[in-house]
């Protein structure tokens, strides 16, 4: 019997443990079994493989039973994830229900999830732009949050390490608030995007109109071959998982890279329930997982482990790695685990026409969405009553004057009309929120889901800042489609829960000072050496530009500091 316990610590111990498989796990993956090591990569939700189980990618709009919407019981079922964007017929699988997971909110959170391998990389939006020192050095210039422990120099080589090997479309614009990258040929902007770009460039100091860029591969290079994906298509489905690669997905690339080395073990179906701590050793020694079928707890072992549930998963999962050295949660000597959580803002939108171009329309499909407006606030100077800034997107259409008027062949006539209205232009914000200690998650003490872990508790909320950076891009957006010669503008603003931007980030976040953060500047632990947090709860603030390609830049650089500790026998 001592013999078989022996035999089985041992097919449970690994040389690193990643915790997620999404954007970032992923990235931990490919990294580690890059490097040769034995590397466990725990799922908590199902296996997604690549092409096999995209059930719906190459499905016709008449082939969905209920035209792609969602039945009235399975909406009201969810109101939660029902409220994003891609919730429906076509991907509803991809995504987690209200009650499968539940949370308890203290105040209104929307907390969209993707349990699954691949995780919400298969349902981004698949926007990539790199951070700026106007970004990193933000909290320390602007006396909010912690000041970076980094630098741009310090991630840059990194952004480009990621970008060639994931596929990145745009243009080298030369924006000192919006570095370049390692880029593919851009998606084009069209003729009225392109009109409103020159205007801008013309009429406004320091304000700019880019192609978006994104993770699409416009031309594949021979790294991009070599992993099995081929051109865009420009189907714009990407929600539904795309069966040539042409986006970046963990699940198209990293995952199944990590697979072919051999060096990894792909457990989905597993809970991380807690990190285990051993007091004697002063480290974390493995993980303890629940299998969701059986309910069976079982313990993994490792040197290294790399936590990327994602951001508020990750924080749970910190906060429940009790021990007597940690008894608020693992790492948590400074007390602010779980804190200074911070989220995108994106409850503005503002819409308009435009009379002119009328001998043109558009053809075909932009997988990047069009134009980006990158941050004009507040960048070299403080000029406003708010702290930071906003992006925002920018996107021009016209489309058929169709109309749904009229019973039978009227109603036929009408909708076969194929004379061309107006240009539409339209934008949204993307605003950078202030973290806050009072924007937290803790653990309820009572309250636990199906697999006996304590539920999470949302106390997130927007503030003045907010409203004020709101009321700010909507006069801005205003002046600069009035200045451009659009017309019927009309500008809107909800009242949106957070979370609903699927961009929360912090609770973890990085800092020079252990008294006042988690992770030092290599995302690793203070007080736990061989733990790594690269996901989005490490972020010390949230600029205003997607933050997923930061996520990658991050793990490739924590994974490749973290192997040469190892080496030296520092972990």
């Amino acid at each position: 019997m001592a013999n078989l316990n022996i035999d089985s610590v041992k097919e449970r111990t690994f040389d690193a443990i990643v915790i997620g498989s999404g954007m970032s796990g992923g990235w931990a993956a490919k990294e580690f079994t890059d490097k040769g090591l034995k590397t466990l990569i725990l799922e908590r939700g199902r296996d997604v493989k690549h092409i096999k189980d995209y059930p719906t990618t190459n499905m016709y709009p008449w082939e969905f039973e209920h035209r792609g919407e969602l039945p009235m019981a399975v909406q009201e079922a969810n109101p939660i994830v029902n409220r994003c964007y891609a919730f429906g017929e076509s991907a509803a699988h991809f995504f987690v229900k209200d009650a499968e997971h539940p949370y308890i909110q203290d105040k209104p959170f929307d907390w969209i999830r993707g349990y699954q391998v691949g995780g919400k990389s298969l349902l981004w939006a698949r926007q990539t732009q790199r951070w700026s020192d106007f970004d990193f050095e933000g909290p320390a210039r602007d006396g909010f949050a912690v000041d970076w422990p980094i630098r741009y120099k310090d991630i840059a080589p990194w952004y480009s390490y990621v970008e060639k090997f994931a596929g990145i479309s745009g243009n080298r614009d030369g924006i000192a608030e919006l570095p370049d990258g390692e880029f593919l040929p851009a998606f084009p902007l069209n003729t009225v995007e392109e009109y409103f770009r020159d205007h801008v460039k013309s009429n406004y100091k320091n304000r700019y109109v880019i192609s978006a860029r994104c993770a699409h591969l416009s031309t594949p290079n021979q790294i991009h071959l070599d992993q099995g994906r081929v051109q865009c298509q420009r189907r714009t489905i990407c929600e539904r998982g795309c069966p040539f690669g042409g986006y970046f997905s963990a699940n198209a690339t990293t995952i199944p890279w990590a697979l072919k080395s051999g060096h990894a073990t792909l457990r989905p179906f597993s809970v991380v329930e807690s990190i285990i701590y051993d007091e004697k050793l002063g480290k974390a020694t493995g993980v303890r997982v629940i299998d969701t079928n059986t309910k069976e707890a079982i313990e993994y072992y490792a040197k290294v482990i790399f936590v990327n549930a994602a951001a508020l998963n990750t924080n749970l999962i910190l906060l429940n790695s009790k021990s007597h050295r940690f008894p608020n949660g693992l790492g948590n000597d400074s007390g602010v685990l779980g804190k200074y959580v911070a989220f995108h803002n994106y409850s503005a939108h503002i819409g308009a026409e435009y009379d002119g171009a009328k001998e043109w329309t558009t053809d075909g499909r932009n997988p990047a969405g069009g134009g980006y407006i990158p941050r004009f606030r507040n960048v070299y100077k403080q000029e406003t009553d708010f702290l930071r800034g906003y992006a925002s997107g920018f996107g021009a259409y016209r489309y058929p004057q169709r109309s749904w008027d009229g019973v039978g062949s009227s109603l036929k006539d009408n909708l076969a009309n194929k004379e061309l209205g107006p240009w539409h232009v339209g934008s949204h914000m993307m605003g950078e929120t202030i973290p806050k200690e009072s924007n937290f998650v803790s653990l309820d003490d009572k309250q636990k889901d199906a697999w006996g872990v304590p539920l999470l508790k949302m106390n997130i909320d927007y503030d003045d800042n907010d409203e004020k950076m709101k009321k700010d891009y909507v006069e801005q957006l205003t002046e600069m489609f009035t200045s451009a010669g659009f017309t019927n503008i009309k500008a809107s603003t909800d009242r949106r829960a957070p979370g609903l931007d699927i961009h929360e980030m912090g609770g973890a976040r990085m800092g020079n000072d252990p008294k006042t953060s988690i992770l030092n500047k290599w995302n690793q632990v203070h007080s736990v050496k061989n733990v790594f947090v690269t996901d989005g709860a490490s972020m010390t603030s949230t600029s205003c530009q997607n933050p997923s390609l930061t996520y990658m830049a991050f793990t490739a650089r924590a994974a490749d500091y973290a192997m040469s500790e190892m080496k030296k026998g520092n972990i």
